[in-house]
C-alpha cells in the first residue's frame, strides 16, 4: 500500500519543482521531502524524479502518479471534512492564502478569533498574490484563499473551487501636493495616462490591473508597499492608485484625488468544494466576515 504522505511529498514536488520549495509547502525540512521520495520509489519499484538542473523533473512514471496522487489528496480533503462536520467540531490545522493588504487589514482580527473561540484549531498564514492562492488552493496546500479580484483582471477559478464575495474595496488616486491634480476636482482616469506613476511590482494584481485600465502606461516605481509608494508621491515623484483596505495614514504632502470611473476590486473568499463542509472552514469564513464588517464600520 503506498502510504499517504509520500504521496503528498511526490505531489508537492510536483507542483513547486524543488525539494526545498516542497519543504516549505509542507511544513518539514528538504530531507524529510528527499527521504519521503526515496521511500516512496523502492516502495513502488519506480524512479519517480530525476534531477534537471537546480530542479527536479518527474519521470513519466512520476507524473502518472502524481496524477493520481491529486485526485487521492483531494479525495481524502473531502473524507476529513465530512467527518469534521459529522464531529461538528473545529479542530485541526487551517492554512490561509490571502493577498498583503488583507493579511494586514482582515487576518489579525479574523485569525486572533479563531484562537480565542476555537483553541483546538492550530492556523497557519502565507501572504500571497491571488494568481498563487488560486492555485495553492486548487492543489491542496492552503484551507482558505482570500483574494483581491478586479473585474478587469478576472481571476479564473478552476473547477472545484467556491468562491464567495465579502466585500469590494475602492482605489483612490494619490497625487503630490502641488500637482495639476491637487485641486481636488474630480479626474477621468484616462487623463493621467502620460503621468509618472507609482505602480506595486511587476506580477502583482494591482500592477496587472494598472495596466490593463491604461493601456501603454509604464510605471517609473515598482513599489509592493503601500507605506513606500505614499512617501515617494510625498516626495513630488509621481502618482498611484492606493486601495481602501489597510490604507496607512496619509503623510504630509500628499492629495487624495476623486477618480472616474471609481476603480472597483472584488475581496473574495475561496475553498475547495471538497471541504466546504469542515466546521474549520465555515468558521474562518464567518471570522473573516466579520472581519469586513469591522473594516466597514471602524470601531464595530
Amino acid at each position: 500500500m503506498i502510504d499517504l504522505g509520500r504521496l503528498r511529498a511526490l505531489h508537492a514536488v510536483a507542483s513547486y519543482g524543488t525539494v526545498l520549495a516542497a519543504g516549505e509547502a509542507l511544513h518539514c525540512t528538504p530531507s524529510a521531502v528527499s527521504q519521503q521520495l526515496a521511500k516512496l520509489e523502492r516502495e513502488t519499484g519506480a524512479t519517480l524524479i530525476e534531477k534537471d538542473g537546480r530542479r527536479l523533473r518527474l519521470t513519466e512514471a512520476g507524473r502518472v502518479l502524481a496524477g493520481h496522487a491529486e485526485r487521492v489528496l483531494a479525495s481524502v480533503d473531502e473524507a476529513e471534512a465530512a467527518l469534521a462536520a459529522h464531529r461538528d467540531t473545529v479542530v485541526g490545522r487551517l492554512t490561509v492564502a490571502a493577498f498583503a493588504t488583507a493579511c494586514r487589514a482582515l487576518l489579525p482580527y479574523a485569525l486572533h478569533r479563531l484562537a480565542t473561540e476555537h483553541p483546538q484549531l492550530s492556523t497557519g498564514l502565507v501572504e500571497v498574490n491571488p494568481h498563487e492562492g488560486v492555485e495553492m488552493l486548487r492543489r491542496g496546500h492552503v484551507d482558505l484563499a482570500v483574494l483581491d479580484d478586479w473585474p478587469e483582471v478576472a481571476l479564473r477559478y478552476p473547477p472545484g473551487i467556491t468562491h464567495r464575495e465579502i466585500g469590494r474595496d475602492v482605489a483612490d488616486l494619490v497625487v503630490p501636493d502641488g500637482h495639476r491634480f491637487a485641486a481636488g476636482r474630480e479626474v477621468r482616469l484616462a487623463q493621467a495616462r502620460d503621468e509618472r506613476w507609482i505602480s506595486a511590482k511587476s506580477g502583482d494584481v494591482c500592477h496587472e490591473w494598472l495596466l490593463r485600465v491604461l493601456p501603454g502606461v509604464r510605471p517609473d516605481f515598482h513599489v509592493g508597499e503601500f507605506e513606500t509608494q505614499l512617501t515617494l508621491i510625498a516626495a513630488g515623484l509621481g502618482i498611484a492608485m492606493i486601495p481602501r483596505l489597510a490604507r496607512p495614514p496619509l503623510p504630509a504632502g500628499v492629495r487624495v484625488v476623486p477618480v472616474r470611473p471609481v476603480p472597483v476590486r472584488r475581496v473574495v473568499l475561496a475553498w475547495r468544494e471538497a471541504s466546504g463542509a469542515r466546521p474549520a472552514v465555515s468558521a474562518a469564513a464567518a471570522a473573516l466576515r466579520e472581519a469586513w464588517r469591522r473594516h466597514e464600520t471602524p470601531g464595530g
